[in-house]
């Protein structure tokens, strides 16, 4: 028997937060599994629905690592192909949720939509109660006065806005890869980056320009200066190691300034100078 929520939990927002904390409560009180069910693949990528330009939060991985950590017991990740995009609501709380995973307690977004015909809780709850399932419903969340969606999150981070974006996924966002070489260019003006090849192609790369970013290397926290452009390069404040092919996190505190071009390499110089400076009269604001 389980206690079950379904749906694609891009970000594990504060609003998927609610839903889990209820879904891991309610399954505690009566005993039962906590279980998330979600997909390999987004379905708007599956149906096309700006398929070329969507990205995402989180990869799989990482998901499924925030949903744990949220005190979830298992996480049924589903193939989502466009044979499985044609399932009816009724078909997929029968086949899957029910038979397959002995849901007893549906526990739904405000604005949960299930199967091809697009169920909202209104309309799946006396379904689901025919199945023999409870329904539980969960309000939306909002950051300040917005009510907070996966939606809003990637537009907020495609804008630069990464402190909106903060709020409403209630962490920092960030990305994970590889150091690789580069042109060394930042090395020759005293600032050296580490270039950073992402993981997952599908992750959700910020707008361009230059962030504080919190950097997590070699097993230990940083902070750094990042640069958003063609590449993704960091210069990392009071480290000199050698950290090629190995692993890197970052995560997105402030914008700093958008891109712009330099008419000399001292132009630039300076003004990377400026940007550490105004870089750690922020850190020392996250510390008081």
């Amino acid at each position: 028997m389980a206690v079950v929520a379904t749906g694609f939990f891009d970000g594990v927002h504060l609003g998927h937060r609610q839903v889990i904390q209820t879904l891991v409560s309610s399954a505690r009180e009566r005993g039962e599994e906590a279980i998330v069910v979600t997909f390999a693949q987004h379905p708007r990528a599956v149906l096309q629905q700006d398929a070329r330009t969507l990205r995402l939060l989180n990869s799989p991985q990482e998901k499924e690592a925030l949903l744990r950590d949220l005190g979830v017991d298992r996480v049924e990740t589903l193939p989502f192909d466009r044979s499985f995009a044609r399932l009816s609501a009724a078909d997929y709380l029968r086949t899957v949720l029910r038979d397959r995973l002995g849901a007893t307690l549906l526990v739904l977004g405000y604005d949960n939509r299930v199967g091809s015909d697009r169920l909202g809780p209104a309309a799946l709850q006396p379904l689901a109660e025919r199945l023999g399932m409870a329904v539980e419903v969960v309000p939306a969340s909002t950051a300040g006065d917005v009510v907070v969606s996966s939606t809003k999150i990637r537009k907020s981070l495609e804008e630069g806005r990464v402190e909106d974006a903060e709020r409403m996924l209630g962490y920092a966002y960030g990305l994970r890869g590889v150091v690789v070489s580069g042109k060394q260019l930042g090395r020759k003006l005293g600032f050296p980056t580490a270039n950073l090849r992402l993981y997952d192609p599908m992750k959700l790369i910020p707008a361009r320009g230059v962030y504080l970013t919190e950097v997590e290397v070699l097993g230990r926290p940083w902070w750094g200066m990042t640069n958003v452009g063609d590449i993704i390069e960091t210069n990392i404040f009071d480290f000199n190691e050698d950290i090629y092919g190995l692993d890197l996190g970052i995560r997105f505190r402030r914008h700093l300034r958008d891109m712009h071009s330099f008419d000399s390499l001292e132009a630039l110089s300076k003004q990377l100078a400026a940007d550490r400076v105004a870089c750690r009269e922020l850190i020392s604001s996250f510390r008081d």
